[in-house]
């Protein structure tokens, strides 16, 4: 597997991610791990995960200074969540405005996991309902174990998706099974998210799983951490443009390439018939 330590300009390949009090950030190699860790609330989004995700995604921002990892792997501590919604007990006590404080600082974290620099995994193992279904769907991908689960089961309680659901879900099944599965609250199976296009892969297990999206990671970390950022960037902005707005930012993110030494070097290695070593920059 690649590594860090197989990456060239790595300024900071063994930072300091921060310390938290609900999550376990593990740097291993090119892959950043980051566990939400409350196994005993099926790490369910109370407030306290809301803090530290918004806090460790203002650290992340930074990633592309070196280039100390090459992708962020997002899981769920145990076999049986991965997020299991939003903390229901905490939501009980809530009015509207601070419903609303909630939601918003959900929205920013998944906004923020958007705009990383490196491609995120979200490994989801077990439940991913509500709230754990939208911060999956915040990710690039989404790898799942067999068990996985996936569901927006608001209208059971009166409520309607706050973090994203009603805009990303749309945008990865389409508008017709998006409508189905919020109207109904239904859940799906890992086998059933998979056909449907909101789930990239299926694993057996929790150990496979975790080692796929690690290869994944290894893959990408192969490649011109510049365009593979670039790409990110131009994907997330042509997604809600018409098609020749799209092209526009297409060919801005094109020209945008051939200003890197990432791209002279790659270009140069390719007449060679060599492998390029990618300077990050």
């Amino acid at each position: 597997m690649l590594g860090a330590e197989d990456l060239p300009n790595r300024k900071g390949a063994n930072m300091d991610w921060g310390t938290y009090k609900t999550l376990r950030v593990e740097q291993d190699g090119a892959v950043l791990l980051v566990t939400v860790d409350r196994p005993a609330a099926l790490n369910a989004l109370a407030g306290q995960v809301v803090e530290d995700l918004w806090e460790l995604t203002g650290v992340l921002a930074g990633l592309d200074e070196g280039w100390p990892v090459r992708g962020v792997v997002l899981t769920g501590a145990g076999e049986k969540s991965f997020v299991a919604g939003a903390d229901i007990v905490e939501m009980s006590a809530m009015d509207p405005d601070t419903a609303e404080v909630y939601g918003r600082r959900m929205q920013q974290v998944t906004l923020r996991l958007e705009a990383l620099p490196v491609p995120v995994i979200a490994a989801v193992n077990g439940f991913a309902l509500g709230g754990g279904c939208e911060l999956a769907m915040a990710c690039d991908f989404i790898y799942a174990s067999a068990n996985a689960s996936f569901g927006q089961p608001e209208v059971a309680l009166g409520l309607v998706p706050g973090f994203g659901g009603s805009v990303r879900l749309q945008r990865r099944v389409g508008i017709g099974m998006a409508r189905e599965l919020i109207y109904t609250g239904r859940r799906i199976t890992a086998a059933e998210a998979h056909r449907i296009g909101l789930v990239n892969a299926v694993f057996a297990d929790v150990p496979s799983l975790l080692e796929g999206a690690r290869a994944t990671v290894a893959e990408i970390a192969g490649k011109a951490p510049t365009a593979v950022a670039n790409a990110k960037r131009a994907l997330n902005a042509i997604a809600d443009l018409g098609v020749e707005d799209g092209l526009d930012e297409e060919v801005r993110s094109f020209r945008e390439a051939f200003g890197t030494e990432d791209s002279v070097v790659g270009r140069k290695a390719f007449v060679e018939k060599r492998a390029p070593v990618f300077p990050g920059r």
